[in-house]
């Protein structure tokens, strides 16, 4: 069952945090596609208007400017919401290296003031954002949730604390909370601006404008690109989950492996374009490979991704060229 075939009640009230953001936009629209009333939080340090402007005129839709770190704004967000799809969190691995602190307090502090608010307001469901970077230094493939390593990186850190933060609202407040660990999340409205920017729509703004892309490494790292679609999947179908799943942590990805070399030449091929990449040093934190395991989200929450990675890249780059 995809999530297109997920439903709700029509007065179901959802809360989307980081909700101008890539991934927080895209559950927004899916939300209001059902019919359902979404509220999206939001300080748009990282997310943008140009995410949301195409949902304001949409009485269901409503939008409030604040921050996760501001415990009285999480309080008033979450009043009379049925489920919380908590996605406000500061990305990229080298970011984090370089600033420790604030990733405490953005990623840490700010999803426990989400988790305590939830708490207060009776939410049902608080689904979360975690990643694939929780793994760290595990070489097994798959990975498999149960079977991490040593943390690579403070942004790894904070997901991981984040779930251990779930597992303890779970079990001592009765919260029901479930961490979904994207795996290299792609799609439409990723920016693909700024020194962090993930590479599929950063290689393919690059290749557009006749620029060579730079890639981290030798390029045979490899990565479960997940596209929106199967996110969106997994967190509508987390809040219908049952009360024995709560307090878990899901892999999310589409359970495939692609090697960054295969895909820049996959993308000039698909821009019919005769650009060399310029190969840098390896970022520092990077995970060298990753595939992931989703057994236990296919039979705990129902997750079965629609979207390979071919399907994905096809919309991705369709998307790009018309918006970029």
């Amino acid at each position: 069952m995809s999530y297109s075939e997920v439903n709700f009640d029509k007065n179901t009230q959802f809360l989307v945090t980081g909700g101008a953001g890539f991934i927080g936009s895209n559950l927004c629209e899916a939300i209001l596609k059902k019919g359902c009333k979404v509220r999206c939080l939001d300080d748009l340090s990282t997310g943008s208007m140009k995410n949301v402007e195409i949902f304001l005129d949409n009485p269901n839709y409503t939008f409030i400017k604040g921050d996760i770190k501001d415990l009285d704004t999480c309080l008033k967000a979450t009043e009379g919401v049925d489920f919380v799809l908590n996605q406000a969190a500061w990305g990229s691995v080298p970011r984090s290296i370089e600033m420790p602190l604030f990733y405490e307090k953005n990623n840490i502090m700010g999803t426990l003031n989400m988790m305590e608010a939830a708490r207060q307001n009776k939410v049902k469901k608080f689904v979360y954002a975690s990643s694939s970077s929780v793994y760290g230094d595990e070489p097994n493939l798959p990975k498999t949730e149960g079977r991490e390593g040593r943390l690579l990186s403070p942004y790894a850190l904070t997901k991981a604390v984040d779930e251990l933060y779930g597992r303890m609202y779970t079990d001592i407040y009765g919260l029901d909370t479930y961490g979904l660990r994207y795996f290299n999340v792609f799609g439409r409205r990723q920016n693909p601006d700024g020194a962090y920017a993930a590479v599929i729509p950063k290689f393919i703004r690059q290749l557009m404008n006749d620029e060579a892309p730079t890639i981290n490494g030798n390029g045979r790292q490899s990565r479960d690109f997940t596209y929106i679609e199967n996110v969106i999947e997994a967190n509508l179908k987390a809040c219908l989950a049952p009360h024995e799943c709560a307090g878990e942590a899901f892999n999310i990805a589409y359970g495939g492996r692609e090697y960054l070399i295969d895909i820049y030449y996959a993308l000039t091929n698909a821009l019919d374009k005769k650009i060399e990449p310029i190969f840098g040093p390896d970022r520092k934190g990077d995970i060298k490979h990753s595939n992931a395991d989703i057994s236990k989200a296919k039979e705990l929450l129902g997750y079965s991704p629609d979207y390979d990675f071919q399907r994905g890249l096809k919309e991705a780059i369709e998307w790009y060229k018309a918006n970029l």
